[in-house]
């Protein structure tokens, strides 16, 4: 498929008066294909918000180079195709939602009222009309946001938490509405410390910390590694470590024992082996691996080594 943004060794530095050049971002090599929701993850300061800085072209490159929809980043022609929801949306109090989609229509040249009409509708804001920005609940501010978000019809979109700070229903409205937009072919970016919507959401997924890009891919092939928790009864706790699983748990229970595997060992074997030794299986439980074990196994592994022998 072809590439919504691409970039090559992407980097942007600062000057710091105590450590000289500092890389906010650092060679970044970041991929996402066209139709896609995309995750891109990673710790505050990790360098998320710098990264789309440079790809809405509002802050320049120190080196490399960055492709969006083709264009290298900062081509004005692209901003028409583009929108951008940040996490903390800035509007007019005073307004009504129709007010708010008009006001930001005018700055495309875009005055249609169906199409403004539509948009209220599509997220669910048609039956408050007459209500101003200061009277809408966190979630409705989402909810404009993404309806403003669309007047020009974009085929990227950039989401900034785009669900922070919302209770569980609001989360699902805004969830069902990005996987819309990927329904429409639509590209989706998203920045989001909310893990367990992204693993429901995004097709891949890329993991900065301290600027570089740590893991990349299909959250599928990422997700690899989880457990199986094998419950049995009528054993030694010999028994099991006898068997030398590789990598295996065995912990003691009220009745029986936990025994913790990869998922890569076959349990059937485990099963067989307990059962013709008179032991019973009293439950097995498939625990994949979770985002949050990824991020948190990511972000806290051993410092990046620097090229002149610091740590960072």
């Amino acid at each position: 498929m072809a590439a919504a943004i691409k970039t090559t060794k992407l980097t942007k530095s600062y000057k710091s008066r105590t450590a000289g050049r500092i890389n906010v971002v650092d060679q970044l090599d970041l991929h996402v294909e066209e139709g896609e929701i995309f995750g891109f993850l990673g710790p505050n300061g990790a360098g998320k918000t710098t990264t789309i800085k440079m790809l809405l072209g509002i802050i320049y490159p120190t080196n490399g180079e960055g492709y969006v929809l083709g264009k290298e980043i900062g081509d004005m022609e692209v901003h028409k195709q583009i929108a951008y929801l940040p996490e903390r949306p800035y509007y007019y109090e005073h307004m009504t939602g129709p007010e708010i989609l008009k006001f930001y229509g005018s700055l495309f040249g875009i005055s249609d009222k169906a199409k403004f009409d539509a948009l209220l509708e599509r997220v669910n804001l048609h039956r408050d009309t007459t209500k101003t920005i200061s009277q809408y609940s966190k979630g409705m501010q989402q909810r404009i946001g993404l309806a403003q978000s669309l007047i020009n019809d974009p085929r990227l979109l950039f989401l900034d938490e785009p669900t922070g700070g919302l209770d569980p229903i609001a989360h699902r409205e805004i969830r069902d509405l990005i996987l819309s937009f990927r329904d429409e072919g639509r590209t989706v970016f998203i920045s989001s410390h909310e893990l367990s919507e992204v693993e429901l959401i995004c097709d891949r997924v890329a993991i900065i910390n301290r600027g570089v890009i740590e893991r990349q891919g299909k959250l599928t092939e990422l997700l690899k590694g989880g457990r199986i928790e094998i419950t049995v009864d009528g054993v030694s706790e010999q028994f099991l470590r006898d068997m030398k699983i590789s990598d295996a748990n065995v912990r003691s229970l009220p009745n029986g024992f936990l025994l913790d595997v990869p998922e890569e060992n076959d349990p059937n074997s485990v099963i067989d082996a307990v059962r013709n030794s008179k032991g019973s299986i009293i439950s097995v439980v498939p625990r994949r691996k979770r985002l949050e074990d990824l991020f948190v196994e990511t972000v806290t592994s051993k410092p990046r080594v620097t090229a002149d022998g610091g740590a960072q």
